[in-house]
């Protein structure tokens, strides 16, 4: 996200500019606006400006320092205007009342002082906004939660990229495969579940209509502004392509005193029956084309930062925000209630717990430090990370098991990742079993500790 966050920034940085004024290099020389003011204020003062001539230098040098480039350029036209306007009454002033000498200098020091300063400002602004940005890296790589459809491809996208691919694969299949393509949109393309089904129950209806009585014109068509197909059919996504797959066309027919729409189907593909029939079973039959989530295997090799996580927003089912809220009213009832809560209060407040987090970062450290990672769903099972480990293992068939950083066991195959307070990260020790590792040592003798993964998944090690 750090392109993003500097593209912004030089945007709006040329908009500032832009708004100053035409831009000048630093040490371009230009008159100033100040001094040219003076040179006029001396030409039409005629016989005064001979009080100017006796001290010429105060004048001249506050006008420099004031249109200095670096100055002009980190103050507004406003700011700049005011502190002219009050160099023209300091000089009024001086003319008016001659200061002692202590008295100038310690103005002229007071003054000089306040310029260093802002032309130190300046240079710090000029010198910040004409050099790139440092990125500076995280404590810990950021995790990015990607998604895969093997019935489609090998793509690997994020969440939104992998719906939209779905839903391009579906409409380029719509030309060789219309009635296998809608019907997929209808499963895939709508949420609501319980709308999908009640819109393929309707659809079906109007299907064994047909079936039923193919020789009847009634049945054939369907007015679009009819309430059950208003709120049914037409809301959902992909039913118009299959009513045209289905072979219905849309027609403009009378209907009491006046026209309306319709989708009408003739007579001749009314007739094919079996082919509606098949039509009825694909429709029925057709599942949702689900993204699923990739692991997104890694491998580091051994650091003391295995612990420390990056975690994007997106593995929380609720707002950070409204986690510290949470809290915070857990906290208070606890308080109110002087730390007595029932078994029924303390199930409620797990559920919750076990809710808080849609995804899981579960780093596998073995014996040789290496460490191998995964993203899960939270309501996985244990037994999803034990296949995850196994399908990496050069000895497969070994038994092994993991544990906690504190050394809790974890064989409950059943629990869910959440279950087992692994979400929405952490770190889990792997061991070979014992007893079998002792054999197989017997067996081969003791030979040079190799690491447990496969080959070609080391070859992908990196550090963290």
């Amino acid at each position: 996200m750090s392109f993003f966050k500097k593209f912004f920034q030089k945007k709006k940085l040329d908009v500032k500019f832009k708004k100053a004024g035409e831009g000048h290099r630093l040490n371009e020389e230009r008159p100033s606006p100040s001094r040219q003011n003076v040179a006029s204020n001396h030409g039409n003062q005629g016989a005064s400006g001979a009080s100017h001539q006796e001290n010429p230098r105060p004048c001249s040098t506050a006008s420099s320092r004031i249109s200095s480039a670096d100055y002009e350029r980190s103050l507004s036209e406003e700011k700049r205007l005011a502190a002219e306007a009050a160099l023209a009454r300091s000089q009024a002033q001086n003319k008016k009342v001659p200061d002692s000498t202590m008295a100038a200098k310690a103005r002229m020091r007071r003054e000089l002082e306040l310029e260093k300063k802002k032309l130190a400002e300046a240079q710090a602004l000029a010198q910040r906004y004409s050099e790139p940005t440092e990125v500076v890296k995280d404590s810990a790589p950021m995790v990015t939660v990607l998604f895969t459809c093997p019935d489609i491809d090998a793509a690997v996208l994020p969440k939104d990229e992998m719906e939209r691919h779905i839903e391009e694969f579906l409409l380029m299949q719509l030309a060789e495969e219309p009635e296998m393509a809608s019907a997929l949109m209808i499963a895939t393309l709508n949420k609501d579940k319980e709308k999908v089904k009640v819109c393929v129950e309707t659809l079906c209806k109007y299907l064994d209509n047909i079936i039923s009585n193919p020789g009847e014109e009634k049945f054939r068509k369907i007015r679009m502004s009819n309430k059950a197909f208003v709120e049914r059919i037409a809301p959902l996504r992909g039913t118009e392509e299959f009513l045209q797959a289905a072979g219905f066309q849309i027609t403009s027919l009378p209907f009491e005193d006046r026209n309306e729409d319709f989708y009408e189907m003739d007579s001749e593909k009314a007739s094919d029956q079996e082919r509606l029939e098949n039509l009825k079973s694909i429709l029925v039959a057709s599942e949702p084309i689900k993204p699923q989530l990739d692991r997104a295997m890694k491998v580091f090799t051994p650091s003391a930062r295995a612990t420390n996580f990056n975690i994007p927003d997106e593995f929380y089912a609720v707002s950070k925000e409204e986690m510290k809220k949470e809290q915070q009213r857990k906290q208070e009832a606890v308080e109110q209630l002087g730390m007595l809560r029932t078994k029924a209060m303390r199930e409620r407040e797990e559920r919750k717990e076990l809710l808080k987090y849609r995804y899981a970062l579960i780093r596998v450290r073995f014996p040789d430090g290496v460490l191998l990672q995964g993203t899960f769903k939270a309501s996985e099972k244990l037994s999803a990370v034990n296949e995850f480990i196994r399908q990496h293992l050069v000895n497969d068939w070994m038994p092994f098991t993991f544990c906690t950083q504190v050394g809790l066991k974890l064989d409950d195959e059943n629990k869910t990742l959440a279950e087992c307070g692994l979400t929405p990260a952490a770190v889990v020790n792997f061991q070979w079993d014992k007893t079998v590792m002792n054999e197989v040592t017997a067996q081969q003798g003791s030979s040079k500790s190799t690491s447990a993964l496969k080959a070609d998944i080391l070859a992908k090690i990196q550090d963290m």
